[in-house]
C-alpha cells in the first residue's frame, strides 16, 4: 500500500459508523460512494489495491456493526436499556454506489449532465468491476444512490442482470426542481425503470432539499407498491468549483426533523439524512418515528 495514514482512516470510518448506530440507524451505508477503481488508480494505486479498498468499505461496516451488536448484548442486562439506543435490532449494511458524476467530481452528479460521449455502454463499463467487487464483499444490499438520470438508471439495471448480482438493490434518485430528477429526465420514467428489475426492493430520493421530498414521494408512488426511502440534505447547494457546500436554503435541524411525520405520512417507510446531516438528525428522526 501507498504511504497514508489507512489504519487511522479506518478508525475513523468505524466510529462514525458506530456514531450513527448509537444514534439509532437500522442502516449503514458504507464509505464507497465517491470510490472508484478508476479513481483510485488515477491517484497511483493499483488494480488489487483498488478493489482492497471497496472491499473494506464493506468490511468496516460489517465490523462496526458487529461491534455495536456486542455492546447491545452487553447491555442486555441493564435495567436501564430501554432508555438507551443500545438494543438489539435488525442492522442492515447498504453498499454504496454513487454516480458516474460522484466519480468525475466536477458536480454533475447534480446535473446529470454527462456530455454525449458518455453512453450506456461507458456506463456500464465505468461501474461493472465496481458493482462486482462490491457485491462480493457481503452487503446486505446494493444502493445506488443520487442517481442523476435516466441512461444511468438503466445501465444500473442491465448491469444487475448481466452481472448475474442476487443481492437486492435500492435505487434513490435527486432532483432540484421537485418534479424531475436533476437532468430534467422524468422521475416518474427513472422510477419506472429501476421498478422494473427484479432486484429492486427500494425506490426513493437522495441529497435533496427537503421542501422538495414530499411531492416526490406522491410521485414515485405513482409507480410502485415498493418501499419508499428518503434521505434529503439540509436543503445547502454544493459549489462544485470551490469543492464546498455553501449556505442558501439550508434549514436547521429541528425543522428539518419537523418534515419526518409528513414524509412518512405520504408513503415514506425508509427515512434518514444526507449531505450536512449529523447523527443528531438520525437521533430524531428516530425519536419522531418510534411515536408514529
Amino acid at each position: 500500500m501507498h504511504s497514508f495514514p489507512y489504519h487511522n482512516i479506518v478508525i475513523l470510518l468505524k466510529q462514525v459508523h458506530l456514531d450513527y448506530l448509537e444514534a439509532g440507524a437500522n442502516i449503514l451505508i458504507t464509505a464507497s460512494y465517491q470510490a472508484t477503481i478508476q479513481g483510485f488508480e488515477s491517484r497511483g494505486f493499483s488494480r488489487e489495491e483498488s478493489e482492497t479498498f471497496l472491499r473494506r468499505s464493506v468490511e468496516i461496516a460489517v465490523e462496526a456493526r458487529d461491534e455495536f451488536l456486542e455492546k447491545c448484548s452487553k447491555a442486555s442486562a441493564d435495567a436501564n436499556q430501554e432508555k438507551t439506543n443500545f438494543k438489539n435490532r435488525p442492522i442492515l449494511i447498504a453498499a454504496s454506489i454513487g454516480s458516474y458524476g460522484a466519480y468525475l467530481a466536477d458536480g454533475s452528479e447534480y446535473s446529470g449532465d454527462y456530455g454525449e460521449e458518455v453512453t450506456l455502454d461507458v456506463l456500464k463499463e465505468f461501474h461493472k468491476r465496481r458493482l462486482q467487487v462490491i457485491s462480493e464483499a457481503g452487503p446486505d444490499i446494493i444502493a445506488f444512490e443520487t442517481i442523476p438520470n435516466k441512461i444511468e438508471t438503466q445501465a444500473y439495471v442491465e448491469l444487475l442482470e448481466e452481472c448475474n448480482i442476487k443481492i437486492p438493490a435500492w435505487f434513490s434518485f435527486n432532483s432540484k426542481d421537485g418534479i424531475n430528477v436533476v437532468s430534467g429526465d422524468s422521475l416518474i420514467d427513472c422510477a419506472s425503470i429501476a421498478d422494473s428489475c427484479v432486484n429492486t426492493v427500494a425506490l426513493g430520493i437522495n441529497c435533496t432539499p427537503p421542501r422538495f421530498i414530499h411531492d416526490l414521494i406522491l410521485s414515485i408512488c405513482k409507480v410502485t407498491d415498493k418501499p419508499i426511502l428518503i434521505y434529503p440534505n439540509s436543503g445547502e447547494s454544493y459549489d462544485a468549483h470551490k469543492k464546498e457546500w455553501v449556505a442558501s436554503s439550508g434549514v436547521s435541524e429541528e425543522d428539518f426533523v419537523s418534515y419526518v411525520s409528513k414524509w412518512h405520512e405520504a408513503g415514506a417507510s425508509l427515512i434518514g439524512g444526507c449531505c450536512r446531516t449529523t447523527p443528531n438528525t438520525i437521533r430524531a428522526i428516530s425519536k419522531v418515528l418510534q411515536g408514529a
